[in-house]
């Protein structure tokens, strides 16, 4: 204890009327404070995403029903979060997507002054994979145009030629197609990260978009002529892909790797592709370098646009 009963020095004084205005942490439940996330603007954007986000923090909030939030401020906590998401340690998948979410309100919370701090995190994850070597290849596509209805068809074309996501895909519209000195372009505002993504009408993706009926401003729509989904679009290309007898590796969201490629083609460099594909420019690299080696007719000139293009990055 100080001894000096009354300080005068002009400093202490300073230092004490700072601290008593702090701003204290407000003592709340767990519960509302996942409650004050999920109707906050820093929620997910994205109506799937959403969806996904308020599942796990129910879950968070039923299994910390009776705690304070600021118990996520004493170190133990992280022990705490870990046994928590050990529920689904048998799919990392659903292990890491646990602690994601946890993570995300608590940073909130701090960003917020509900919290002054947290610990955890940088969870450690179970889930590694590596999908550069995943891609749908020239003879996959064949496999399923021969035997998959219109729809479907129209759906593996635009993916494979613009990579975009199907949250993305499915809303494309006339009116994302613009004119450019050289041709026609796709403009768009990505769901994930919000940003405007130019992409190149190549001809596979100008012959799709000039055979949209007139009367339809969809350039992708289910098999009656309505509004896809995101689940019916990735589904419906799952069942057509197991018709054809190809990998169940596959899926709507490898095109991208096919993507990346023709985008190089057409003259993007592999900062622009990474950029727009959401990649480190050595996952890029990696990506398109296997699907040329995959895609014999392609082999040599997209190897050699791709050593130039890291030529221009070094």
């Amino acid at each position: 204890m100080d001894d000096i009963p009354n300080p005068r020095d002009p400093d202490f004084n300073v230092a004490y009327a700072d601290a008593i205005k702090r701003p204290k942490p407000k003592a709340i439940m767990t519960p509302t404070m996942v409650d004050m996330f999920l109707g906050s603007a820093a929620r997910a954007k994205a109506p799937r995403s959403f969806e996904d986000q308020r599942k796990w923090l129910l879950r968070l909030a039923k299994h910390f029903h009776d705690a304070p939030a600021v118990i996520f401020e004493e170190r133990g906590s992280r022990g705490e979060l870990n046994k928590w998401r050990a529920q689904w340690k048998h799919s990392p998948k659903q292990h890491d997507m646990a602690g994601t979410h946890a993570v995300r309100v608590l940073n909130w919370a701090v960003e917020e002054g509900l919290l002054s701090e947290h610990h955890c995190h940088r969870l450690p994850k179970l889930y590694q994979v590596d999908r550069s070597e995943v891609v749908w290849t020239p003879s996959d596509r064949e496999a399923i145009n021969a035997i998959a209805p219109e729809w479907v068809r129209r759906l593996l074309c635009v993916a494979c030629e613009t990579g975009l996501r199907p949250g993305d895909l499915i809303k494309l519209t006339r009116a994302s197609v613009e004119q450019t000195p050289q041709g026609r372009r796709l403009r768009i505002r990505t769901n994930k990260r919000g940003r405007v993504a130019h992409i190149p009408i190549t001809q596979a993706l100008a012959d799709v978009i000039d055979a949209t009926p007139s009367d339809r401003m969809l350039i992708l729509c289910n098999a009656s002529g309505g509004r896809l989904t995101e689940h019916r679009a990735s589904e419906g290309l799952r069942q057509w892909r197991d018709k054809a007898g190809l990998s169940q590796e596959l899926r709507l969201q490898d095109c991208r790797g096919t993507a990346a490629t023709r985008l190089l083609n057409a003259g993007l460099s592999l900062s622009q592709i990474a950029s727009h594909m959401g990649w480190s420019l050595r996952h890029a690299a990696n990506v398109i370098e296997h699907y040329a080696r995959v895609s014999p007719s392609e082999t040599d000139a997209v190897l050699l646009k791709l050593a130039d293009s890291k030529k221009s990055k070094a």
